[in-house]
């Protein structure tokens, strides 16, 4: 099959570059941490669980995506691996900071996750030499910056640009930045050859085992395949996807997120929890959380949900999972309202005797606050007040950090927490919080 005037060159001419913090939550810790460079290092989940991030020195030693870290103990020992609990109010504005750094270079840009970034780069190139020495300077301007490294892929579609970063993280040849775009097909096509399908930015494990069933082995492979094909066994996406390993852009950026229609706020407690009492401060906290996000998008809630349940992994203690859903006849954005409710639905699922180990609540049927449909016995005044004090708390915990400001369900800052997740090794904010910034001696 002649692939060479079906591949690399898109009929739009968009270019495309992902810009990818290495291995981020890491990253963000060695920034104010210098000492940490080069030891080895795991970022715990909630409750320092399991990693969730690895530095590259644990990565060679074998070390996978969410081990245990209690598995992990013997190792650590052996080698010396450190392990912080995660902070993500420091990774998350630090990822803010990465974003803003991106928007000077172009405005065309879709924050894809916390660590990853699209541009759209085609208008910008022609105030550069080329490629390579655009995406060197957006990687040393967001080192310089943030403190933070980056790889940058570039690619003619964003599935590209996704494989190209991969080749920029495992190719040191690259120096950190790969365009593969500029590439002669016989070299891309060598290097998709070498590349595993499962690389390819949205084949799932499910996905690519299928595909290898079919001889499909690699990215080579899959670009060989038909699209129709692919389409019939497993999609539109799946055809999208091969028609933009050809070079044909089919995804282009979202620049505004879209809404979340469920929003979903819970955590696991530090220690088993048996009162009404705590959870009810838990449910308060998790209500205010997920209002926050809600008002964020600008949106309402019609319904919430919910949940308790006990820990299923210690099946030798009594089990209670239970959940409940409390319509809202107006939706609404208020914190104080949502909470009520909350607290209502824990009121009637609540058993005592049982050990919880996790509660959240789930906000439902999300709606477009300005197009929200308007009741015939709507108070207007009390909805506007309502507006200005959550806008007002809002800003209030912007500015001051998060839960400066609180309703009195969620707990006082003298009241004992022991709901609280565990995170015995956090790390400062060291950007968000004054008595927090680091000190220089």
């Amino acid at each position: 099959m002649n692939l060479h005037s079906q591949t690399t060159s898109s009929s739009s001419n968009s270019l495309f570059a992902l810009v990818d913090v290495n291995n981020f939550y890491v990253s963000c810790e060695r920034v104010f941490q210098p000492k940490l460079e080069d030891v080895p290092m795991v970022v715990l989940s909630n409750n320092d669980g399991c990693a969730v991030a690895r530095s590259a020195e644990v990565k060679a030693l074998g070390v996978k995506m969410g081990t245990p870290w209690f598995q992990m103990k013997d190792l650590a020992k052996k080698h010396g691996i450190l392990a912080q609990s995660s902070n993500y109010t420091l990774y998350g504005d630090m990822s803010s900071r990465v974003v803003q750094v991106l928007r000077t270079f172009t405005p065309n840009l879709e924050a894809y996750s916390i660590d990853e970034s699209f541009l759209q780069i085609e208008t910008v190139l022609k105030q550069y030499q080329d490629t390579i020495e655009l995406g060197q300077k957006i990687k040393q301007q967001v080192k310089d910056t943030t403190g933070l490294p980056v790889c940058v892929g570039i690619g003619a579609s964003k599935t590209l640009a996704k494989l190209a970063n991969h080749l920029a993280k495992k190719h040191k040849q690259f120096a950190g930045v790969c365009d593969v775009n500029a590439m002669a097909k016989e070299e891309l096509y060598q290097w998709m050859s070498e590349t595993e399908v499962g690389e390819v930015w949205g084949v799932g494990k499910q996905i690519a085992k299928k595909l290898k069933a079919q001889n499909i082995q690699s990215v080579f492979d899959l670009l060989q395949a038909s699209p129709q094909a692919m389409r019939q066994q497993f999609g539109v996406v799946m055809e999208r996807l091969c028609y933009e390993l050809r070079g044909t852009s089919c995804l282009q950026l979202e620049e505004v997120a879209p809404a979340k229609q469920q929003i979903i706020a819970s955590r696991s407690f530090g220690k088993p929890v048996t009162s009404q009492a705590e959870l009810a401060q838990s449910v308060a906290t998790h209500v205010a959380r997920a209002a926050e996000k809600l008002r964020a998008q600008n949106s309402t809630t019609g319904a919430l949900t919910v949940f308790i349940q006990t820990n299923p992994f210690k099946q030798n203690e009594p089990q209670h999972h239970q959940s409940v859903t409390i319509p809202l006849a107006d939706p609404t954005d208020n914190t104080l309202t949502l909470t009520n409710a909350a607290l209502a639905g824990l009121k009637q699922i609540y058993q005592a005797s049982f050990r919880y180990k996790k509660a959240g609540v789930i906000l439902n049927l999300i709606g477009d606050k300005p197009t929200a449909q308007q009741s015939l016995f709507d108070d207007i005044e009390t909805k506007g007040k309502s507006a200005h004090l959550m806008k007002a708390v809002d800003e209030i915990n912007t500015r001051f950090g998060n839960a400066a400001i609180r309703s009195a369900a969620s707990g006082t800052n003298s009241t004992k927490q022991e709901w609280q997740m565990r995170s015995n090794n956090r790390s400062p904010n060291y950007t968000t919080r004054w008595d927090e910034l680091p000190v220089a001696r």
